[in-house]
């Protein structure tokens, strides 16, 4: 924690505590000193921060372009799914026609002549096997009764089996033809769905039920892929967003009280509750994120106004108490008469630490 925040912290718990009556003395050469005396005690965690509201979250575009129209201005209530703001792109909408072209051409009804061609030939095959068949079975049937010759019979069995065998052929064309026309028609389908479907990634919408905080760009301008264009969040809910130092961290837990200062209501103090500790550390300003919900908010708050607050670890309503700057080593003290004596000590804030043992109510401390 900087010397700049302990310090700020020190100033406002000044104003919750209790006031302390230690008795200071200086006369000349001689060194201060001060009492142990009994009164309230709060050890607490300082964190600065700022209001955001509940599921509060950034809009991003899922592509790059021209933000072509904005439906929403800032404030405007929207559900989940309403058209923030539109983006166009022209090698998208390219995209978009070259792949409906390829539908338009690659579709199965406009193929139609060629498997209709591909029918025709298979019905010359049949009209060809059945030619052939009757002129081989009458040939054979000569050739039982040992009428023609040889040659004619087997020149007959040939034309037959030919024939058989580009009825196969043309048949399997045509099974293999439809295949191709039905695997290009589902394709160019497909790819102009996703074309399609990559046209809605223009069109940004809000994910919940809320109120829309801020557009960022404006019509007319460039956004690229995963740009921020829009801060949306709950209606009228907020939460405080703390930044807590590691150090200070593994003190904090959910429930503990928050007492919450903004400048924007000077001079008031504001109850909170930690709700949510998040399980990581920021690497560049070491501390980590807590969340706090309100007990009682202010009448009007809006997102990323700055505040600090103070998590209160603990509370002890007769404690002990004398002032840190009498502490040596934090477990050592000096009493007048220039006695050194041990002492274990307990809470703490940025003024008073509480002890626990090694002292009593009214004695007499010298300052190092």
């Amino acid at each position: 924690m900087t010397l700049q925040n302990k310090s700020k912290a020190a100033l406002y718990l000044s104003v919750l505590l209790v006031p302390c009556f230690f008795l200071f003395t200086g006369c000349g050469k001689r060194a201060a000193t001060a009492k142990a005396v009994i009164m309230p005690i709060t050890e607490s965690v300082y964190a600065s921060g700022k209001i955001k509201t509940d599921n509060q979250y950034q809009a991003f575009a899922a592509q790059g372009g021209i933000v072509r129209d904005v439906y929403v201005t800032e404030g405007d209530a929207v559900t989940a799914g309403t058209p923030l703001l539109s983006i166009i792109s022209d090698e998208q909408r390219l995209r978009q026609q070259n792949a409906a072209l390829e539908a338009q051409y690659a579709d199965i009804n406009a193929n139609q002549d060629k498997l209709d061609n591909a029918e025709q030939q298979i019905q010359l095959a049949r009209d060809r096997v059945r030619n052939d068949s009757a002129l081989y079975f009458r040939q054979k049937a000569l050739w039982e009764q040992q009428v023609g010759t040889r040659i004619d019979f087997e020149q007959r069995e040939l034309n037959y089996r030919d024939a058989q065998t580009a009825l196969n052929t043309a048949m399997v064309n045509y099974r293999q033809l439809k295949r191709q026309l039905e695997l290009a028609s589902g394709q160019s389908r497909h790819n102009l769905a996703i074309a399609r479907k990559q046209e809605s990634d223009f069109v940004v919408t809000s994910k919940l039920n809320g109120t829309v905080y801020r557009i960022y760009p404006k019509k007319g301008e460039q956004v690229a892929p995963q740009t921020p264009v829009a801060l949306l969040g709950a209606s009228g809910k907020f939460l405080v967003d703390l930044a807590v130092d590691e150090d200070d961290i593994a003190k904090v837990v959910r429930g503990q009280k928050v007492l919450i200062s903004m400048d924007s209501y000077p001079g008031q103090v504001f109850e909170a509750a930690v709700s949510k500790i998040y399980p990581l550390t920021d690497e560049r300003s070491r501390t980590v994120e807590v969340e706090a919900t309100f007990l009682h908010p202010p009448a009007r708050l809006y997102p990323n106004m700055s505040l600090e607050a103070n998590i209160v670890i603990s509370t002890r309503a007769r404690a002990l108490v004398i002032p840190r700057t009498c502490l040596i080593n934090d477990s050592i003290v000096v009493r007048a008469g220039n006695d050194t004596v041990k002492v274990k000590t307990g809470l703490k804030d940025y003024q008073m630490v509480e002890i626990l043992s090694g002292l009593k109510q009214g004695d007499e401390l010298v300052k190092p």
